[in-house]
């Protein structure tokens, strides 16, 4: 079976810096980026709330239970890392109950900030980003650091799917999924965990060869783009590619790579051309579909709708700071579905348990 495939980098216009980061809750904070507050009126409690060393649906599960409601039914807008200190935004559904005393309510990892109510549930993927707040130790010079924030906000970084994505065996357990082809026989999160593996594993080798060919950034014709900031997008067509070169310059679009499934939108021209060439030179093991192009069948017939995801981003609201000689603290915001940790690898930096 193949191994998670590897994320290259392009070349920083400075030099990078260096510093060792080591996730905990001590180091790695995150707090989620709404578009809207809560409405202050409705059937449904909205708490704000920090957590650490505890997974989000985990925690749903433990309001769910305090509130005496299913645990689907408890909102949420984003999945937050396991090892970082993280706050974000919980709906309660309480249509016809009573108040619970949120003031009694204890868990371990668990702490409840504020109580507001909201008049409908949090649905996944309504925030617009995260907030970042990452404490490297045996930091080099802070001068460095600062430049190569700056370079990154200016040049953006692949939008790799970040290690946390695939777990320790998931990939080999989706190329088994796959090639076995039948649906039932295993619960459905579980399946959707290994589907998930799959389309991200795809992305991430088309972007890691666009970065070896240096395209990542560029629009190609065929391309299908999307608008910065938003989930519209639109195919380049050949004429209008200097047009939307400057675009993309001016970060106002970005191009994207396929996270695979039955029809919608695909890319066709040069960038269509390029990746299905780039899947069918991957391989994944002997126990799963085969290439790339064999994964990709098989997930959309597994039902899968297809999807786009932009092939980079850049962060937002950039500060470093020094606490004390030899720490370096990096504030930033990314776009949801981007990683924190993927901004350090384009750094040079890889986080160490």
């Amino acid at each position: 079976m193949s191994e998670i495939p590897e994320r290259y980098y392009p070349e920083l216009a400075v030099a990078r810096p260096i510093g060792v980061f080591r996730s905990s809750p001590e180091t790695f904070f995150v707090e989620e980026l709404l578009p809207f507050a809560a409405d202050g009126e409705g059937d449904h409690a909205w708490l704000w709330i920090e957590k650490t060393q505890r997974h989000t649906e985990e925690v749903a599960r433990l309001l769910a239970r305090y509130a005496g409601v299913p645990a689907r039914d408890v909102g949420y807008a984003g999945l937050k890392d396991y090892h970082a200190c993280t706050r974000q935004a919980f709906t309660v559904p309480l249509a016809g109950r009573e108040e619970p005393d949120w003031g009694q309510f204890a868990a371990e990892g668990v702490q409840i900030l504020a109580i507001d109510r909201h008049r409908r549930k949090l649905r996944r993927g309504v925030h617009r980003g995260n907030r970042f707040q990452i404490h490297l130790h045996e930091a080099g010079d802070f001068d460095a650091w600062e430049n190569a924030m700056q370079a990154l906000a200016q040049q953006g970084f692949p939008n790799y799917f970040g290690a946390q994505r695939f777990g320790r065996d998931n990939l080999p357990a989706a190329g088994r999924l796959l090639a076995d082809g039948r649906r039932g026989r295993m619960p459905h999160h579980l399946r959707a965990l290994l589907w998930s593996t799959a389309r991200s594993t795809l992305f991430n080798v088309i972007l890691a060869e666009r970065v070896r060919q240096k395209s990542w950034n560029r629009i190609l014709p065929g391309e299908i783009i999307q608008l910065a900031g938003s989930h519209s997008q639109f195919r380049a067509g050949a004429e209008e590619l200097a047009e939307l070169q400057a675009r993309a310059e001016a970060w106002d679009l970005h191009p994207t790579g396929p996270l695979p499934g039955k029809a919608a939108g695909r890319s066709k021209g040069l960038a269509g051309e390029l990746e299905a060439e780039i899947l069918a030179n991957w391989s994944g093991g002997d126990d799963s579909p085969g290439n790339g192009m064999a994964w990709a069948a098989a997930l959309a017939n597994q039902g899968l709708d297809a999807a786009r995801r932009a092939l980079r981003c850049r962060p937002q609201d950039v500060s470093v700071h020094a606490p004390q000689a030899g720490d370096i603290v990096l504030k930033f915001s990314l776009p949801q579905g981007s990683y924190a940790t993927v901004l350090l690898e384009a750094l040079g930096v890889k986080a160490e348990k």
